[in-house]
């Protein structure tokens, strides 16, 4: 009966990790996981991190998931997940990982979540890159107002073209900067009202130009110069940019196929969904860099080393096998990581509880 129990509470704490989207750490035999006291620790200098077995976990047949593409924390602390399964877009739980609403059946190709406003005149923008639009919605799913692809900047020349990945919101005015990383590779901004400012960026290998901006944000850490920070993910790199389009600079990651990048703090955090090659399955993991735009630990991924000034090729670190595509990361108060992962067996989001 002992032996039966220890391998009942065995099966049960793998399908936890397996649900979660982790397989077992390599080198650990059945033996000595079901017997491990501490589950692994990831990251690096101060960044380091602990897995919460089972976190989010729901019954797929009321409540499955597709992709998990992306999450934002609103004003309660409610957690809002975005996947592209319409049976129910937006999952909103709580820090416990309860679900608490759900709703959204309408956003096929629900790709970008961004949460905007305040207090309770928050909205979230949902991009869809089947629909081929930016969508405005409150927080219970009205829809408020559609961003259609921009034909007036003559380089679309039909819906289609424009299959947009992400959005972020300049909270001094209201602006709505679009990246559409799965199209045509142009930042477009939009007042708040959805009239076209001015676009910049398209395919290419210039600092100005993209290959798959799939990611941006507005950079408010240096409170009297925001800046945007654009995913370029197939070079991989984030790249800056004034809040009119003009190229600052680069920040190389070589290795990282990263998704977009949050602010939290003084850091930048990102999911990196693929590493070293985008044809490379299963090889993501998560990165955060510092106030000075250096990558100081990379959770479930190699550790960053500097060579006169260079950051080396990060890969994702096999004797973890710790995320399989990480596509977005939301950071709570207590500094722990929410991850939301694509292309990853349906599996629902991943908690990391910072240790360190």
């Amino acid at each position: 009966m002992a032996s039966f129990l220890s391998r009942r509470s065995f099966v049960r704490q793998t399908s936890l990790i397996t649900a979660a989207g982790l397989a077992i750490p390599a080198g650990l035999s059945a033996k000595s996981f079901g017997q491990a006291a501490e589950p692994a620790i990831l990251g690096h200098n101060g960044f380091r991190y602990r897995v919460v077995p089972g976190w989010g976990v729901l019954d797929a047949g009321k409540n499955p998931v597709n992709d998990c593409h992306e999450m934002a924390l609103d004003a309660k602390g409610r957690i809002i997940l975005l996947t592209n399964e319409t049976k129910n877009n937006i999952l909103i739980y709580d820090k416990s990982g309860k679900l608490l609403e759900t709703w959204g059946h309408d956003y096929p190709g629900g790709h970008g979540l961004t949460l905007g406003g305040e207090g309770n005149d928050q909205y979230l923008l949902i991009t869809d890159t089947d629909r081929h639009q930016v969508i405005k919605t409150d927080l219970k799913g009205r829809e408020l107002m559609k961003i259609e692809y921009p034909k007036e900047t003559g380089k679309y020349d039909y819906p289609t073209q424009f299959k947009p990945t992400e959005t972020a919101v300049n909270p001094a005015n209201g602006d709505i900067y679009v990246v559409d990383g799965y199209g045509l590779n142009y930042v477009t901004q939009f007042d708040k009202s959805g009239k076209l400012v001015r676009y910049w960026g398209g395919k290419g290998e210039t600092n100005e130009t993209f290959d798959c901006c799939h990611g941006i944000t507005v950079d408010r850490r240096v409170a009297s110069n925001p800046t945007l920070l654009v995913t370029d993910r197939r070079h991989n790199a984030l790249k800056r940019f004034t809040l009119d389009g003009k190229y600052l600079s680069t920040i190389a990651l070589p290795g990282s196929y990263i998704c977009r990048p949050v602010i939290h703090g003084e850091n930048i955090y990102g999911a990196v969904f693929r590493s070293t090659s985008d044809a490379y399955p299963d090889s993501g993991y998560i990165t955060i860099l510092d106030k000075n735009d250096r990558v100081i630990s990379t959770p479930g991924g190699t550790e960053p080393i500097y060579q006169n000034g260079k950051l080396g090729e990060q890969r994702k670190d096999n004797t973890l096998n710790a995320f399989l595509h990480p596509h977005d990361v939301l950071i709570d108060g207590d500094d722990s990581i929410y991850v939301a992962q694509w292309a990853s067996k349906k599996t629902y989001p991943i908690k990391l509880e910072r240790v360190a």
